[in-house]
């Protein structure tokens, strides 16, 4: 059996994607050295938030998702950030490639939110995989990579927030229901506002959130 390792040695953001997205570089070993002809990954991404510190104006941003910082000694669980499958070209002894991820900045999911959160520093990643091989000299056959292998990497929080500058620069995303999208659309038509800000901004000065 070929035994592979994995080796995560860099993230950056797509700058030519649709929409946000990372890339990780990948650095795959297989050993001993045998000819792989090709490499069927599943990747799963998970987030190990227990694995950094939190400032004040971190954590009060993090409540939503683990409570208040008192409850963190088993509220700090792992969060799945995202699941992509990448096809590897064929090499002998070590190749790398690149695996994209493509993110969303939907608050309503636990990953973006917990990025949003964080001001500066590491994010760390815990990058687990499994997949087929297909390997052999003079023909092939075919091997598992069983769930066992992965990789730890720790991506700098200013990629995360570059990337979403590239496709939301200054600005946030909120997803809403229908019903409420179309209230939210007649609440501004009827009061002839110029813009979503200024119906926003409206709606909270009435809530008594905002100085007129």
């Amino acid at each position: 059996m070929t035994e592979f390792a994995f080796t995560c040695t860099g993230v950056r953001a797509d700058p030519y994607a649709m929409g946000p997205t990372l890339v990780f570089r990948l650095r795959v070993t297989a050993s001993p050295p045998t000819r792989v002809h090709a490499l069927a990954l599943r990747c799963q991404i998970r987030i190990e938030p227990a694995r950094r510190g939190y400032d004040d104006r971190e954590a009060a941003a993090l409540t939503d998702l683990f409570g208040e910082r008192s409850r963190w000694g088993s509220s700090l669980n792992p969060v799945q950030f995202a699941q992509v499958q990448v096809m590897v070209p064929g090499f002998t002894g070590e190749v790398e490639t690149d695996v994209a991820v493509p993110c969303t900045y939907d608050m309503d999911i636990a990953s973006t939110r917990y990025f949003d959160a964080l001001q500066d520093g590491e994010v760390p990643l815990l990058m687990l995989f499994s997949g087929t091989a297909f390997t052999g000299e003079g023909g092939f056959r075919v091997e598992p990579v069983p769930w066992d292998k992965e990789a730890g990497f720790r991506m700098p929080v200013k990629t995360w927030r570059e990337m979403v500058e590239q496709h939301f620069p200054g600005s946030g995303w909120i997803r809403l229901p229908r019903d409420t999208m179309d209230a939210l659309v007649a609440y501004r038509s009827r009061r002839a506002l110029p813009s979503w800000q200024a119906t926003v901004e409206a709606l909270m000065t009435a809530a008594g959130e905002r100085t007129p």
